[in-house]
C-alpha cells in the first residue's frame, strides 16, 4: 500500500482548516485516514501549525511520502520550536526609534486650563491675593 502524508480539509465554507493525515495514495482528498498526525489553521495570525513530528517521522521511516505542503509545514514547525527554545534577545533600538531631544516642541505646551481663571489673573496682575485661613 502506497501511503502519503498530506492535508485533508476540514472547517466551514470560506473558513478552511486542515488536518495532516497518513492516507492511502489512491483515496480521495477527504477519504478515510489511517492516522491523524496534526492540524494546520491558515486563518490565524500567525498560522497555527501543530504536528506530531515523532509519528510523522515513524511513517516516513516506514515508507510514507510527505506532500510538498507537509514538508513546508514541518520546516515551519521546526523553526517555531527552535525560536521557542532560544531565549529572546532584546532588540536594539534604531536611531529612528529613539526619542529626539527636539521632540518637546512637537508636544502641546502645558498652559493654564480654560477653567483656571485664577491662575491667569494672578500671573498677569503681578500681585497675588492673600489667602485667609478659616478656622
Amino acid at each position: 500500500m502506497a501511503v502519503r502524508i498530506r492535508l485533508t480539509r476540514i472547517g466551514a465554507t470560506k473558513r478552511p482548516a486542515y488536518r495532516v493525515i497518513a492516507i492511502d495514495k489512491r483515496r480521495s482528498r477527504d477519504g478515510r485516514a489511517l492516522e491523524i498526525l496534526g492540524f494546520y489553521d491558515p486563518l490565524t495570525e500567525p498560522a497555527t501549525v501543530n504536528l506530531e513530528t515523532e509519528r510523522i517521522q515513524a511513517w516516513i521511516g516506514n515508507g510514507a511520502q510527505p506532500s510538498e505542503t507537509v514538508v513546508k509545514l514541518m520546516r515551519q514547525a521546526e523553526k517555531a520550536a527552535q525560536q521557542a527554545a532560544e531565549p529572546e534577545k532584546p532588540k536594539r533600538t534604531t536611531r529612528a526609534a529613539r526619542p529626539k531631544a527636539g521632540t518637546a516642541k512637537a508636544q502641546p505646551k502645558a498652559g493654564p486650563a480654560a477653567g483656571d481663571e485664577a491662575g491667569v489673573g494672578a500671573a498677569t496682575s503681578g500681585a497675588a491675593a492673600p489667602e485667609t485661613a478659616e478656622g
